[in-house]
């Protein structure tokens, strides 16, 4: 049994041909998709975040919304650019999302990826401490984050506080016991992977990678969901670790299908450079059902994965997000063994 969730960038755009012309659109209807999403049987809600762009950011009023309004399917992100990120407030935020949610709250966070703009994380308020990269800072502020998930009590009470306190030092309210286990780092390469290992985090493996072998990035990322396992072993770390990774996959059911998407399959990874560093980026699937269950058959890092992420294009609406989504569940996954 695999579990599957839906992945949404959350794009609008006021573009007549778009569904989301609004950010008021895209919020009310990632709510209605999640709701539909977990009538369907699927197991997971997850939200991109960027910020600086006509997409999904501020994740925790979107995300308590919707815990408001379900009562079984996983909700998440994929992922929160802890660059941008207080983690004192992030705490509490998330803390309270979780607690509407009944502690359905997965996490993920990350360094980051490209910005629309340079540097944006400045215009929040945080800069790196000197000699450090904004890759470092993003992992420093992950560490503070995870420790405050912990629970334990740091901050000295006031002498004449407004209210009683209990006794010993305080911690950030509300807490959410549980949350901790829940959090991801979104790996794009081997060693980022074996760091979130070593910290206790699930796994989250995008759609992009870090090329560090020059095979198909389905090997590499399978190998890399290994070294993570293995590095989650060797720290001693209790029980399984969650890994995910995400696919853009369509099933071809009807003539609207074949319209949008008859001839987006494509049959190899492509390699480029981002970020000064060469990356794969995997192929999408798009096939009559029969067809995907064949393709799929080979991708050795869903078979590696617990937890697959289906991207959707937000932008066709809510009821053909759930059409591409059931097709998935009823006319695919039972075919692989994943239902």
């Amino acid at each position: 049994m695999k579990k599957i969730g839906f992945l949404s960038f959350g794009h609008w755009n006021p573009s007549p041909h778009s569904a989301t012309r609004s950010a008021s659109d895209v919020l009310l209807q990632s709510i209605d998709l999640a709701v539909a999403a977990e009538e369907l049987g699927a197991d997971g809600a997850y939200f991109r975040v960027h910020h600086f762009a006509q997409q999904l950011a501020s994740p925790f009023p979107l995300l308590s919304a919707i815990g408001a309004k379900t009562s079984t399917i996983e909700i998440g992100t994929g992922v929160i650019d802890m660059r941008y990120e207080n983690p004192f407030y992030m705490a509490e935020d998330a803390g309270a999302a979780d607690l509407i949610a009944g502690g359905r709250l997965q996490l993920g966070i990350s360094r980051g990826s490209a910005e629309q703009v340079v540097d944006g994380w400045r215009y929040f308020g945080y800069q790196p401490d000197e000699g450090k990269t904004d890759a470092d800072m993003a992992r420093t502020h992950t560490e503070v984050f995870l420790n405050l998930l912990e629970g334990q009590g740091f901050a000295q009470p006031s002498a004449r506080p407004m209210f009683p306190n209990p006794p010993g030092l305080l911690r950030i309210e509300p807490h959410s016991e549980g949350l901790r286990k829940r959090i991801w780092w979104g790996a794009a390469s081997n060693a980022t992977a074996v760091w979130a290992a070593q910290r206790g985090m699930n796994l989250q493996s995008s759609t992009l990678k870090v090329d560090e072998s020059g095979k198909p990035l389905h090997v590499q990322q399978a190998e890399q969901l290994r070294v993570f396992k293995n590095a989650w072993k060797e720290a001693g770390n209790a029980g399984e670790p969650r890994t995910s990774v995400s696919r853009s996959i369509f099933a071809l059911v009807n003539d609207q299908d074949r319209a949008y998407f008859g001839r987006s399959g494509e049959q190899q990874d492509q390699f480029g450079h981002i970020h000064n560093f060469r990356a794969v980026f995997g192929r999408s699937y798009a096939a009559e059902p029969d067809q995907l269950i064949e393709q799929l058959r080979g991708d050795e890092a869903i078979a590696e994965a617990d937890t697959l992420l289906l991207t959707i294009p937000n932008q066709l609406g809510v009821d053909y997000n759930v059409h591409l989504i059931e097709s998935i569940l009823k006319d695919v996954a039972p075919g692989l063994g994943w239902r």
